[in-house]
């Protein structure tokens, strides 16, 4: 079978128009255009989590499928590899789009903030975890490992405080669908740089076997 062109091309595109979009977004009352770095940074953790869902429930298939035929959901192991590495680049650069909202909207970085503590834990636990099933390189255990840290994320998450993040959505909630339809936009293109990304460690895991 020949190979697929090379996604990096795209992907770096896709990251260029979401820059560029993102720099037009719509200016909210009280914190004016900086709320244009709120929009990225919310986009950009949301993919990450996406991701990991996507990498947890093809881990749980392919464990699953395993037992009964294991030839047929392997596929699903690699899967979820990349999109558990993708998870993880989109999670550690979140962090930093993260510091800059916190800098430009309330003047300050409040690193003790319940949440942005808890994702920097799942961020360095991410990736020790990622750089260790790459030198192991057991899909299996890939799989499970994928599995386990999204439920207990969202678990941990849940049970977070609410400070700098308050529930329900701010955006979804305004009633403005200008902001709205522009956040969804946002947000599928990031959804489609994420996959664009997996793609990529899906042909170096190629190239890598």
């Amino acid at each position: 079978m020949a190979k697929l062109k090379s996604p990096l091309p795209l992907f770096f595109i896709t990251l260029a128009v979401i820059l560029l979009l993102a720099l037009f977004g719509p200016e909210e009352k009280s914190l004016g255009n900086n709320v244009r770095v709120v929009y990225l940074h919310s986009a950009w953790v949301i993919a990450a989590e996406v991701a990991f869902l996507a990498a947890g429930a093809a881990g749980a298939l392919a464990l699953l499928g395993g037992l009964f035929r294991p030839a047929r959901f392997s596929n699903l192991n690699r899967w979820s590899a990349a999109l558990g590495r993708t998870g993880i680049i989109f999670w550690i650069s979140y962090l930093p789009l993260s510091l800059w909202a916190m800098q430009t909207n309330w003047n300050g970085l409040f690193l003790v903030e319940p949440r942005f503590q808890l994702a920097l834990t799942f961020a360095v636990v991410g990736v020790l975890m990622q750089a260790g099933l790459w030198l192991v390189n057991r899909p299996a255990l890939t799989s499970a490992a994928n599995l386990a840290y999204i439920i207990l994320l969202r678990v941990i998450f849940a049970q977070a405080s609410n400070i700098m993040h308050p529930p329900p959505s701010p955006i979804f909630n305004s009633g403005l669908w200008n902001v709205i339809l522009f956040f969804i936009a946002l947000n599928l293109l990031a959804w489609l740089a994420a996959g664009l990304l997996t793609l990529i460690w899906l042909q170096v895991e190629s190239n890598r076997t």
